[in-house]
């Protein structure tokens, strides 16, 4: 057994990744004098399950902290570091952290317990959740040669920023883009392209500073030439690169169904006693008390669901398919409500087309969103918007009620009561 808590503190504080007082597991007793194992975690609810695991036996701190995206998630080289000083990393699976890979490469740790507490458990949601694009926008045939390199260096691309592009999309979502330039430019013409290797096509009916599509099944490339009144081209944006990426058909939210997440802590609790074995007794107590909080948890969701007639649900993002799976609901979720762009009036007009078809009441933002969006569009379409905890991390609001998972969870049953009836 390695003791190496002081290093794997020391960086934490530093990397400011310890997230304090959000499970019973870090309170201020476990302090590094009682951490018997060291253990770095990838996001909040591995954070949250191992520390509920593994009480003040470990030393638990959080990789992916604040409002990070722990799909895009950038390991730093501290973060490096304080895994090469720990005993076990947790993350979820490769179809969520799908850096892991790459961090796993850069590790210099040969005694490192890896676990990954989702990868035997997530379950494709397949034709259970549908995710419906925001707009069905059609590209001109019309094609059109650009050396766009030249163009680039010719128009100074440094001098134009995109607005909106998510780190990736799903099948449907929509993808909304706007080029912000300081430059006087009367017309925008946006192109788009498979790859390098294919030629560009010029995106008919788009001519503002606003590029509007939908997510098909591979990714593609964007790329906006902005002319002035005298028809010359004064600036281009880069190449932009529109990731798609459906996870396999896989759904990775896996930690928002409480019966798996119960088959997570027990695969946390094997590799906690595998490493420390004299902590077994104090991992089993706690792995049990935790699953029967889980038990409860699923039992007010089944109380609190069944017999609804009413069992759609509209999100803004697809995380919620376990859920939907798990209580026999119906996930819509609408692509692309961009946190950083207003939609288009067509596009508030084909929202409206979806909730009149679904009779939705209230449409649901990822806590952490900037809810202007939603507001706008529930505001046009007469609905109410309303918080989903998808839970990928912490609110400042909830960690300030000093509220965890489970607290989280509840506020989503009451939330879903609003549309389930």
């Amino acid at each position: 057994m390695k003791h190496k808590w002081l290093k794997s503190a020391l960086l934490t504080m530093i990397a400011g990744t310890t997230l304090a007082a959000c499970s019973n597991g870090d309170s201020a007793e476990n302090t590094a004098e009682e951490a018997e194992v060291s253990i770095v975690t990838s996001f909040y609810p591995m954070y949250e399950f191992t520390s509920q695991v593994a009480g003040d036996r470990a030393d638990v701190t959080l990789m992916v902290s604040g409002n990070a995206d722990p799909h895009s998630y950038e390991p730093s080289a501290q973060d490096v570091a304080a895994i090469n000083e720990a005993d076990m990393f947790v993350y979820s699976s490769p179809e969520m952290e799908y850096w892991a890979e790459d961090l796993f490469n850069s590790i210099e740790n040969e005694d490192l317990k890896i676990v990954s507490a989702a990868e035997d458990v997530n379950e494709s949601v397949g034709a259970e959740s549908h995710a419906h694009a925001e707009g069905d926008h059609e590209h001109g045939e019309e094609e059109a040669e650009h050396n766009h390199d030249e163009e680039e260096e010719a128009a100074g691309s440094d001098e134009v920023v995109v607005a909106g592009l998510a780190g990736h999309y799903h099948t449907g979502d929509a993808v909304t883009l706007v080029a912000e330039t300081g430059a006087e430019v009367s017309e925008w013409q946006w192109s788009t392209r498979s790859d390098e290797s294919a030629e560009w096509t010029v995106a008919e009916g788009q001519t503002t500073e606003q590029f509007e599509a939908t997510a098909e099944d591979e990714e593609f490339q964007v790329q906006a030439v902005g002319i002035d009144a005298d028809g010359n081209e004064v600036v281009s944006t880069e190449v932009i690169d529109v990731s798609v990426d459906n996870h396999e058909n896989e759904d990775p939210h896996s930690w928002l169904d409480p019966v798996l997440v119960q088959e997570q802590v027990d695969a946390i609790r094997d590799a906690l006693i595998e490493i420390d074995p004299e902590g077994e007794e104090v991992y089993t107590e706690n792995a049990a008390a935790f699953k029967e909080e889980l038990q409860q948890l699923d039992q007010e969701f089944v109380e609190a669901l069944e017999g609804a007639e009413n069992r759609e649900f509209v999100v803004q993002h697809q995380a919620f398919g376990h859920i939907a799976r798990r209580y026999n609901l119906e996930q819509i979720a609408i692509g692309g409500l961009s946190t950083e762009v207003e939609p288009s009036p067509s596009r508030i007009a084909e929202i409206g087309d979806l909730v009149e078809e679904h009779d939705v009441p209230v449409i649901y933002y990822q806590q952490g969103a900037d809810s202007s969006i939603a507001q706008t569009v529930a505001t046009e379409t007469g609905t109410e918007t309303a918080v989903l905890h998808d839970l990928e991390s912490l609110s400042e609001e909830l960690q300030s009620k000093d509220l965890g998972y489970i607290d989280a969870m509840k506020e989503n049953i009451e939330a879903l009561k609003l549309s389930i009836n």
